[in-house]
């Protein structure tokens, strides 16, 4: 069900955690830590910390439903975009690191959703009134870093060595950056805003491919070979629910 406010967005993610705290899913270690930034936005438009909060509240909604939408796709066999099917299908191999999986989510959902998301919210012409809070939206995150890191650290305490993993060139995970990737989706999302609804949709088509492509090298079967992903593993906890548990730390459990 498409969710039409910031508050049916948590409660549809309360949703997804809970089936994967039931059948032990690794799925829901990105909705643990979505439904944290979500409950944060949610804060900082009561607080008025937002030029325009309705409009903000309406970018975190659609943003969200793409999220949403994915997974009830994926859940039903349909197929949803190819860099969200990589991600849930690495979820139920139970092969990645956490580090990965919460790296997975994270590509999809900003380096595609939030770019179409902020072309949708605000098209056109409205668009550039957008900027100043889908910046703001970067010092909420930028307040949650530390802790986020921490709650990692606690399941993965090695998760730092994955530099060793993926080569010390490979920007995908080394220097995974999120600031930088909101400021790409901003470029994405004033290209969209200016397109048709069919231009659209071919570009959305095609910056998925991209996407996907770079989903594949933050995580492939090959990583499981190396000596120090092995290590990295054998430090991490293995209970999905723990782990859930930990990322979504706030949650009333």
């Amino acid at each position: 069900m498409t969710a039409e406010n910031i508050d049916q967005v948590i409660s549809q993610l309360d949703d997804i955690i809970a089936t994967a705290r039931r059948e032990k899913s690794r799925a829901g270690y990105f909705a643990a830590l979505y439904r944290k930034v979500t409950v944060k936005v949610k804060e900082g438009i009561a607080a008025g910390r937002f030029e325009d909060g309705p409009r903000l509240e309406k970018l975190d909604v659609i943003f969200a439903n793409r999220y949403l939408n994915a997974w009830e796709q994926f859940r039903r066999g349909q197929p949803p975009s190819q860099c969200w099917r990589y991600s849930f299908e690495t979820a139920a191999s139970g092969q990645a690191l956490i580090l990965q999986h919460l790296l997975l989510g994270m590509n999809a959902h900003i380096n595609l959703d939030l770019g179409v998301a902020a072309a949708q919210a605000c098209p056109g012409e409205e668009h550039p009134a957008l900027k100043r809070d889908f910046e703001e939206i970067n010092n909420v995150l930028a307040s949650l870093m530390d802790e986020v890191q921490r709650e990692i650290g606690v399941v993965s305490p090695l998760f730092g060595w994955m530099d060793w993993v993926a080569g010390h060139s490979d920007e995908a995970i080394c220097n995974f950056s999120m600031t930088k990737a909101r400021n790409a989706a901003w470029k994405v999302s004033v290209g969209l805003a200016a397109m048709t609804p069919s231009q659209q949709a071919a570009e959305i088509a095609q910056l998925d491919t991209v996407i996907a492509a770079l989903s594949r090298i933050i995580y492939n079967r090959r990583m499981i070979f190396h000596p120090v992903f092995q290590i990295i593993r054998w430090a991490e906890i293995r209970d999905a629910v723990k782990v859930i548990d930990a990322l979504g730390s706030d949650r009333p459990i």
